[in-house]
């Protein structure tokens, strides 16, 4: 598992006094870009390649409220991959100084061709990658149906 640290900033902070829902999705945006660069997928890698990591969903849950003041640590563990790397799922928890779990995240999310706008599988030297990095406990083989949240699209407002 994977773990970041975090000091909570001023601007991480919402009207309530406590740490904000936009500072928990930038604090995972954070964390996975951080292990993505470990893995060797930095910016110059990413843009010679021409592929980009999208987000599908991020189902937070939340445990205790959290503020200013302390330290709070991320986590991150590959959950689900399919098998060419195409499509990934990536869980979140959120702990305290004390190491209580405040929060935990399940996200889901793929790899996209930024020349064709379409998702895309890995080349075999990123595949490797992925195959070589421990995955977290219950981790599972992702198919296209895994990524639908919806069984059918919903209707347009306007049509």
């Amino acid at each position: 598992m994977y773990l970041k640290e975090f000091e909570i900033r001023w601007s991480d902070v919402d009207a309530n006094r406590h740490l904000a829902n936009s500072a928990y999705l930038n604090y995972m945006s954070h964390t996975r870009m951080a292990v993505l660069m470990e893995m060797g997928f930095d910016q110059k890698t990413l843009s010679q390649h021409e592929i980009g990591p999208v987000v599908f969903y991020e189902h937070i849950y939340y445990f205790k409220e959290v503020f200013p003041g302390k330290p709070v640590r991320v986590s991150m563990e590959i959950m689900g991959l399919s098998e060419d790397a195409q499509f990934f799922e990536f869980h979140h928890n959120f702990y305290n100084h004390k190491g209580e779990n405040f929060a935990h995240c399940e996200m889901m999310g793929a790899w996209m061709d930024l020349k064709t706008r379409k998702l895309t599988g890995l080349t075999d030297v990123f595949l490797k990658r992925f195959q070589d990095v421990e995955k977290g406990e219950g981790f599972r083989i992702l198919t296209k149906e895994d990524t639908r949240k919806f069984t059918k699209k919903p209707k347009n407002l306007i049509s």
